[in-house]
């Protein structure tokens, strides 16, 4: 049986709660995980010697149980992360509360030809950017201005905190995100996908401030 989501009260509770589901989720995907590693197993290892027989060298009913359980929760992973999503839509732009995913997507896309066709306007800076990290690898440097992230522009921001950027950066590990710069006066997008295990901290490889225009 899969994760049960929580029921939506208010947006930031709903968001809080279901950021919790994703973490109970990652800590019983890694206790699975290294049920396999014990065994010096993966999810695509024989559980058959040459002969077509059952190994005897390892424990294949917690095996077979943590190969089950990990797709399973591999299907509730996503899930999550989809309702993630559509929550912090809805924290940081409540004009898309209620909406189906569909509607969100057009609405989403509605919104992007609009900014396109208006001035955007910064909302932070890049302070800096570490040698091959993601965002180096997405073009980002030194003294960008920010016009928008992936969702979000400057109208997500109700304080001098960049937290809704955090906050969408953790749910989209390993997920393409757009993010509309200005360098020189000139504008232009660039595909950043925030990741792990890039060899420095944190998904970004870089450090955001606020900007004031």
């Amino acid at each position: 049986m899969g994760f049960m989501l929580p029921s939506p009260t208010n947006p930031r509770e709903h968001a809080r709660a279901l950021m919790s589901q994703k973490e109970n989720i990652e800590a019983e995907l890694d206790a699975q995980f290294s049920i396999l590693k014990v065994n010096n197993i993966d999810m695509t290892t024989p559980l058959v010697d040459r002969e077509g027989f059952p190994r005897a060298d390892i424990d294949l009913y917690a095996i077979r149980h943590a190969r089950k359980r990990i797709n399973e929760l591999r299907n509730d992973y996503k899930a999550v992360m989809n309702e993630i999503e559509t929550a912090l839509q809805v924290v940081y732009d409540p004009s898309t509360a209620g909406s189906s995913p569909a509607a969100s997507q057009e609405v989403a896309q509605h919104a992007s030809l609009s900014d396109s066709a208006e001035s955007l306007v910064a909302f932070a800076r890049v302070d800096g950017v570490a040698p091959n990290s993601p965002a180096a690898e997405a073009g980002l440097r030194r003294e960008d201005l920010i016009l928008k992230f992936g969702s979000l522009a400057r109208s997500s921001f109700t304080a001098n905190s960049l937290q809704p950027l955090a906050d969408l950066v953790s749910v989209n590990e390993n997920r393409e995100l757009q993010v509309v710069i200005s360098r020189s006066e000139e504008t232009m997008t660039l595909k950043l996908i925030p990741r792990k295990g890039w060899g420095g901290r944190g998904m970004l490889g870089c450090h955001i401030v606020p900007h004031e225009s």
